[in-house]
């Protein structure tokens, strides 16, 4: 099986490695955020399209990167719990900026219609992958159908959310603690100039960077599965999940603290709506059939945990609670600490 490290490496260089790697994801991550809110501002698309499909597809490569890797060498399980744990704990990351954002509760500040379109759409597309495990076993190319719906749900959820936010027919009532998504007019936005490459650049180089960590983490982390005797759910969804999730923490915490509130709920939630795809890029690569039947009891448990972790973050954007952390992110803490002891048991 082709690996990356050399038979019989001691588990203190594979260890070593999956350090290192989350080191990388973390520092650039610190940067990816920074470069992202210039960007919203520098092209003219606001924070909540930047934040939402950039910066979220952008700090999801070392988990989708995982995710194709393991699967492509036979890991399903592992595969499916980076995935589905990915999107999990950077839900859980919303709670921890919340405590970090102290004027008020994040949700309130941050309520937006395309917000809740997206976490709508991410509830949508995580119920495909159940659908396709309860059902037949059905592939043509190895690939199940499941596979091209996840990624044209994507698409067309995408084109819906941007209309929306075109033509809204609701919106969050204003008041002195909202932030709104203000999208730069005039000379500045949307340049094309040195200095508008150059963030182009800077902002794909520190992309490129955490992919190639992601796939250093994801062949530490079959090591681990086959030579300490954990369980593949719970290396993926506890160890790689987190480490390879590390920039939308970073990045959130980073955008917050900025003031971009928006930029920050738009890039957990579009980040997590984008990692549904790591399934069908997983699916893709896996060779043995269908990924989707390939899940286990825990697999299910923790996209059933995503589900209401999101089905609360959404009640969350519409209550909008004015001080605190707020009954979402209690719950989002409490869900996500059960699912963590039920995969380790």
């Amino acid at each position: 099986m082709p690996l990356s490290f050399p038979e019989g490496a001691p588990l203190i260089l594979v260890a070593g490695v999956l350090v290192l790697s989350a080191i990388v994801i973390l520092l650039a991550g610190f940067r990816l955020a920074g470069k992202a809110d210039d960007l919203a501002d520098a092209t003219g698309l606001g924070e909540a399209a930047v934040g939402a499909v950039l910066l979220g597809a952008a700090t999801s490569l070392p988990g989708i990167v995982t995710s194709m890797a393991t699967a492509w060498q036979g890991y399903a399980e592992l595969a499916i719990s980076n995935a589905v744990g990915g999107i999990a704990v950077q839900t859980l990351f919303l709670a921890v900026a919340d405590f970090t954002y102290r004027r008020t509760n994040l949700e309130h500040a941050a309520a937006s219609l395309s917000g809740m379109g997206q976490a709508s759409l991410l509830c949508a597309m995580l119920t495909v992958p159940l659908i396709a495990m309860a059902g037949p076993e059905l592939t043509v190319f190895h690939i199940h159908p499941a596979t091209p719906i996840l990624v044209i749900g994507y698409i067309y959820g995408l084109r819906v959310i941007g209309k929306m936010r075109k033509d809204p027919m609701w919106a969050a009532q204003v008041d002195h603690e909202t932030q709104t998504d203000e999208v730069e007019s005039g000379e500045d936005a949307g340049r094309l100039g040195a200095a508008g490459a150059r963030l182009w650049l800077v902002f794909g180089g520190l992309a490129l960077i955490t992919g190639v960590a992601g796939y250093a983490v994801s062949q530490s982390a079959i090591v681990l599965a086959e030579r300490t005797g954990l369980a593949e759910a719970a290396i993926g969804a506890l160890i790689t999940a987190v480490i390879t999730s590390l920039p939308e923490l970073v990045t959130t915490i980073t955008a917050v603290r900025r003031g971009a509130l928006t930029l920050a709920l738009g890039g957990i939630i579009g980040g997590n709506v984008f990692d549904t795809l790591f399934l069908a890029a997983s699916d893709v690569a896996y060779r043995d059939g269908s990924i989707y039947h390939a899940m286990t009891d825990k697999t299910v448990m923790g996209l059933s945990a995503t589900l209401l972790m999101t089905s609360v973050l959404i009640l969350g954007l519409l209550r909008r609670e004015s001080k605190g952390i707020g009954f979402e992110g209690i719950a989002i803490i409490g869900v996500y600490a059960l699912y963590a002891v039920i995969t380790l048991t």
